[in-house]
């Protein structure tokens, strides 16, 4: 019975974690704030570079692909700042919520209080990790890209407003 207990946790925290992150607020997914900040050990993504993230990150699951209410992580052929700055929100999104999964897991040691809730708990954080670090990989590229892209706008709203033909 633990173990289904413990199964069902695992999928009922999963769903409702697709239904909290989607509910939480643009104003808390800012990647200024401390939690989304790139860090000093990160090197400027050289870390993720080294265990080969671009390799397998494209073959993980994709909820968006399945679930239709989650924006798509695709860039399209020419985008624009603002859905650069969307998919950067959407990585905020994405850390916050595996990192809630992650800080959730220990509990499903309180259903198997012996060495198979730890590993429980222990496959659901690993499980979660990858997920993490693409955010953390994408997301100084997504916003390098939003601020070209802001740039080219700039210049081209001025051409258009300045042309004399």
């Amino acid at each position: 019975m633990a173990f289904l207990n413990s199964v069902a946790y695992v999928i009922l925290l999963g769903i409702a974690a697709h239904y909290i992150g989607e509910a939480l607020p643009e104003r808390w997914l800012k990647y200024e704030y401390a939690l989304f900040r790139p860090r000093k050990w990160e090197h400027g993504g050289v870390v993720y570079e080294r265990i080969r993230v671009q390799d397998w990150k494209d073959h993980m699951p994709d909820m968006s692909r399945v679930m239709k209410d989650m924006v798509p992580k695709k860039i399209g052929i020419c985008p624009t700042s603002d859905e650069i700055w969307t998919l950067v929100r959407e990585t905020c999104r994405a850390e916050a919520v595996h990192l809630g999964l992650c800080l959730c897991a220990p509990v499903v040691y309180f259903f198997w209080w012996n060495k198979i809730g730890i590993f429980l708990s222990g496959l659901v954080i690993v499980c979660n990790l990858p997920f993490i670090v693409i955010q953390r990989y994408n997301r100084p590229m997504f916003i390098r890209l939003a601020i070209r892209l802001e740039a080219r706008e700039e210049r081209k709203k001025y051409a258009d407003t300045h042309f004399i033909g």
